[in-house]
């Protein structure tokens, strides 16, 4: 693949690029169809594999996440919600990546509005917009234990002036000898203690 595509000038990489992702969208619907049913029915252990993610990564050279997220969104967006191939297939799978997260939270109503949005908005905007709401959600709900966490990261790795990694080492350290069912004990206590506080 690699002599192949050295000597293709930029702009026709670009062009394969496009090409294959436009099969991509052209299949996509029919694709998550069938994946959804070898993934729903398990018809992947026909052919002797214990995963899923196995089954096409080894059948069919794709990634286990990307055959994932056909199956899902044709769940979601054809099964679940009844909305026509074509419907879909106009938004394009690009798109409805970025709004199947909110989608599947969203009640009925919101789910309509999103869809209109994702049908009127160029995927780059789209793209902006999500990252926007992304991070707005991030400074409404921030993740408490993510905030204890780092703080403590850092006050230790200043304390012992190292580095993270080194930190992990010396943590490995303290604990190798530690008496584990009572750290546990510990752990579960300061934790219910932590999230009562912080409710």
């Amino acid at each position: 693949m690699k002599d192949r595509t050295n000597s293709m000038t930029p702009e026709e990489k670009f062009t394969a690029i496009a090409n294959l992702k436009e099969k991509l969208e052209d299949n996509f619907v029919a694709l998550g169809e069938l994946l959804s049913e070898v993934k729903r029915s398990k018809l992947f252990r026909f052919k002797g594999y214990e995963s899923f993610k196995d089954f096409v990564e080894a059948e069919y050279q794709l990634s286990g996440t990307l055959a994932g997220k056909l199956a899902q969104t044709f769940d979601l967006f054809i099964e679940e919600m009844d909305i026509d191939d074509q419907s879909v297939k106009e938004i394009g799978f690009e798109r409805l990546q970025l709004i199947k997260p909110y989608v599947q939270k969203a009640n009925w109503n919101e789910r309509g509005e999103w869809l209109r949005k994702a049908a009127e908005t160029p995927t780059n905007d789209l793209r902006a917009e999500i990252k926007e709401l992304k991070k707005q959600e991030k400074e409404e709900n921030p993740d408490l234990k993510k905030i204890f966490t780092d703080q403590y990261l850092e006050k230790m790795v200043s304390w012992f002036n190292c580095s993270k990694a080194e930190l992990n080492f010396k943590l490995a350290l303290f604990f190798q000898e530690a008496d584990l069912d009572e750290v546990k004990k510990i752990v579960k206590e300061r934790q219910r203690v932590f999230e009562q506080e912080t409710k």
